[in-house]
C-alpha cells in the first residue's frame, strides 16, 4: 500500500459501435466521471457523496466503482481494502454513453493505484476485468485507455488495437429524457441475421476505420451503415430516425445511435458540429421536449490517478 491514502481520477465516457463496430469499437468522449477516493479505516466501502448523474447510483456493495475496485485488487493479487468515495458524474445513465464502463474503469484504476502498480500502463488483467464486468469490451476499454480502441476478448485476455482518429473530425451528441437499458436494447436484437448482412458489416467497418484515420467524410458516410443492431434499436428512441436524417442534412458525415441508445451521435467537420448537435436535439425534441444536444471532443489521453 502506498503511503498516500487518497486519490483522484477523472474518467471519460465513451461511445461504442459507431455503426458497424458492434461490441468492438469504442471512443472516449469529454463527459467525465470525477472520483475522489480515500482508503477506509476498518475495510468498509462507502459512497460518501454523490452529485450530478451519480446521485442515482447504488450506494452499497453493488455500486460499480466499488465492485470494480474489489475485482481489480483481486486480479492483481492484493488483499481487500475499504474505500470511501466522493463522485460527481456528467455522464447520463442508460443513454449509450458508457456510464457503466466509466464507473468500472474508475474502480479498476483505483485498484491499480492502491496496489502501487506501474502508472505507465493499464495491466492486461484490468483490461479483461473491465470487459468481464461490463459484459462487452468497447466502453470500458475506451474509458481505461482513452482514444479510439478496438477490443477483442481472447482466451487469455483482451487484445486492444489503438485506432487513429484524425483531428479534423468533430463530434456531436444528443439524448432524450427517456433511457434505454442495455438489457432492453439487447433483447430486440435478432438471434440470427441474413448472410448478406453478416457479410456487409465487416466491409463497412473496414471503410469506417479508414475514414476515422484520414478524416475522409465520404468514407465515414459509407462506413457508417450497420446491419446488426441499429435498425432494430431505432424504434426504441422516438424521433431518432428523423433526427439522424436532420443531422446529415446539417452536414454530418456519420449519424447513428451511440452504443445501444438513447443517445444519438454524429461525426462532422468541426465548423458544422454545433449545427449538427442542434439538428439532433431538435429532431428528438419533437417527441421529447427535454432532449439536449452537445458538442463534445474525443479524449485521447489515458486517465491518470493522482495521489492527494
Amino acid at each position: 500500500m502506498r503511503a498516500m491514502t487518497a486519490w483522484t481520477v477523472h474518467v471519460p465516457c465513451s461511445t461504442s459501435n459507431l455503426g458497424p463496430g458492434f461490441d468492438l469499437l469504442g471512443l472516449a468522449l469529454s463527459l467525465h466521471l470525477e472520483i475522489e477516493a480515500r482508503e477506509a479505516p476498518g475495510g468498509e466501502h462507502r459512497i460518501v457523496e454523490a452529485t450530478g448523474e451519480a446521485l442515482a447510483w447504488p450506494r452499497a456493495q453493488d455500486n460499480l466503482v466499488l465492485r470494480a475496485f474489489d475485482e481489480g485488487r483481486r486480479r492483481l493479487g492484493a488483499e481487500p481494502c475499504g474505500l470511501h468515495v466522493r463522485a460527481h458524474s456528467a455522464i447520463p445513465l442508460m443513454r449509450g454513453l458508457g456510464s457503466s464502463g466509466a464507473a468500472i474503469a474508475a474502480g479498476l484504476l483505483l485498484a491499480q493505484a492502491t496496489t502501487g502498480g506501474a502508472e505507465n500502463e493499464v495491466p492486461r488483467e484490468l483490461l479483461r476485468a473491465g470487459c468481464d464486468l461490463d459484459g462487452h469490451p468497447d466502453n470500458s476499454t475506451a474509458s481505461l485507455l482513452g482514444g479510439c480502441t478496438l477490443a477483442l476478448p481472447t482466451a487469455d485476455g483482451l487484445e486492444v488495437v489503438r485506432q487513429p482518429l484524425d483531428a479534423s473530425i468533430g463530434i456531436a451528441v444528443a439524448w432524450p429524457s427517456s433511457r434505454v437499458p442495455t438489457a432492453r436494447a439487447r433483447a430486440v436484437l435478432p438471434a440470427s441475421v441474413a448472410f448478406e448482412d453478416a457479410v456487409e458489416n465487416p466491409r463497412r467497418l473496414a471503410v469506417l476505420l479508414e475514414g476515422l484515420r484520414t478524416g475522409n467524410g465520404e468514407l465515414l458516410a459509407l462506413g457508417a451503415e450497420d446491419r446488426l443492431h441499429v435498425r432494430y434499436r431505432l424504434p426504441l428512441i422516438p424521433g431518432a430516425t428523423d433526427a439522424l436524417a436532420a443531422a446529415r442534412d446539417a452536414g454530418a458525415w456519420l449519424a447513428t445511435i451511440s452504443g445501444s441508445g438513447s443517445t444519438l451521435l454524429a461525426l462532422a467537420p468541426h465548423e458544422r458540429t454545433s449545427a449538427v448537435a442542434t439538428a439532433l436535439r431538435d429532431g428528438l425534441a419533437r417527441a421529447d421536449e427535454a432532449a439536449v444536444g452537445h458538442v463534445v471532443e474525443a479524449v485521447r489521453a489515458r486517465p491518470r490517478v493522482r495521489a492527494v
